[in-house]
């Protein structure tokens, strides 16, 4: 079997990235932000350290899915021939288009977000009382991917893990033989 570091690097680094960053954000700047001073000011703090996460984040999600298809290229001979990695590898796609799904959707309600530079609100994820509805009505829904995105792509390295154990010599032969002598 042919080592493939430069994908499995691609898509670790890229994976973690994406899991931790979007992760600090939600735990440490949105509620930060409401400690900037005033409701102007927090809004403005929010949106510009998520519209400074985005490209940085993007980046990240490429690399994962560039070293995704290069895991799945170099393993394909396993797809078919060991039993549970098929299973395994639709899993893993399913978990990635649901992250990406939430990703680019909360990317669409930050727009709206940060739109308005100074919108007065209490945090980066919880509208003031002098919010206009737009905006609240984004944060509100924000509040809740920003915690939907950590838990996927954190479903994500759990797969992952998986997957890595699945290429044990022993989990190998032990698939190989699942798949050519069925039991039951």
């Amino acid at each position: 079997m042919a080592r493939d570091t430069l994908s499995r690097s691609l898509h670790d680094l890229g994976l973690a990235a994406w899991f931790g960053g979007t992760l600090a954000n939600a735990v440490a700047l949105n509620p930060a932000s409401g400690k900037a001073g005033d409701d102007s000011a927090s809004g403005r703090v929010a949106n510009t350290g998520w519209d400074r996460w985005t490209p940085v984040n993007a980046a990240a999600i490429g690399a994962h899915l560039v070293g995704s298809v290069g895991l799945l290229v170099g393993n394909k001979g396993r797809l078919g021939s060991q039993e549970g990695v098929a299973t395994m590898a639709v899993a893993k796609t399913a978990l990635t288009a649901a992250a990406l799904g939430a990703t680019g959707y909360s990317r669409a309600l930050g727009r709206k977000v940060s739109a308005q530079r100074d919108v007065p609100v209490d945090s980066g994820d919880q509208p003031s009382f002098q919010t206009p509805e737009n905006v609240a009505s984004a944060q509100r829904q924000l509040k809740v991917l920003q915690w939907v995105i950590p838990v996927l792509t954190g479903a994500l390295v759990v797969v992952s893990a998986l997957a890595g154990e699945q290429q044990r010599a022993s989990e190998v032969n032990k698939g190989v033989l699942g798949r050519l002598l069925p039991i039951g």
